[in-house]
């Protein structure tokens, strides 16, 4: 009787170690289809920032430690795509509400305007509830870099939009280690951001989240 037992134990060790394998090599392929951004050849890795969020606290990276987050560039009265961006936004919210480990980063580029205050009122009147979704300001200089040199996610200021401002409709994706990942095209090139404007873009963006989760 004893070895009868010690046969069914043993079966249920292998089976779980096999559903764990399978598991495992499943986690390993999909996240392979996320690729690496890279720069001048190596791992493109967030820049160190501080900026204040609509709450007035002070955010840098430590913030998203050990998180998977996605950034965007907008400004609170940008006239043309940045309400369709936060409308996509908010789906990713929905999506990831109740997960700590996932977060936002919204930069604003028009901080002269966009005070924590502003930022705050904006938040609340487009149901922006996530704890870890910080829409944050700062000096102009400072996060004209952050978008133009850290993301290559392009913001610039003129008088020819309106709006006097204009900047990229993509996000970008980050991951645990503070790493920018990218989804790979059919040639297995990395597409470098996600489109934040199109529905296609933002299940992409959810699919890979999960899969960096």
């Amino acid at each position: 009787m004893k070895k009868k037992y010690s046969y069914v134990g043993i079966t249920a060790v292998i089976l779980i170690f096999g559903i764990w394998a399978v598991n495992e090599m499943d986690n390993r392929l999909s996240k392979s289809d996320i690729a690496f951004v890279e720069k001048n050849g190596i791992k493109a890795k967030v820049p160190a920032f501080s900026f204040t969020d609509q709450n007035g606290n002070t955010i840098t990276n430590e913030a998203f430690k050990d998180k998977v987050y996605i950034v965007e560039f907008f400004f609170t009265t940008c006239p043309s795509i940045c309400p369709i961006m936060t409308e996509n936004m908010i789906k990713i919210q929905d999506a990831f509400l109740g997960n700590p480990n996932v977060g936002i980063a919204s930069f604003s580029i028009d901080p002269a305007h966009d005070t924590p205050q502003v930022l705050k009122e904006y938040a609340e009147n487009k149901g922006i509830t996530k704890p870890q979704w910080h829409l944050l300001t700062g000096e102009k200089e400072k996060i004209f870099k952050l978008a133009n040199e850290g993301f290559n996610l392009y913001v610039g200021e003129t008088s020819e939009v309106e709006g006097g401002f204009e900047h990229s409709g993509f996000f970008a994706l980050i991951d645990q280690e503070g790493n920018i990942r990218s989804r790979k095209d059919e040639n297995g090139n990395p597409i470098v951001y996600y489109d934040g404007l199109e529905d296609k873009g933002i299940q992409m963006l959810k699919e890979d989240i999960k899969k960096l989760l």
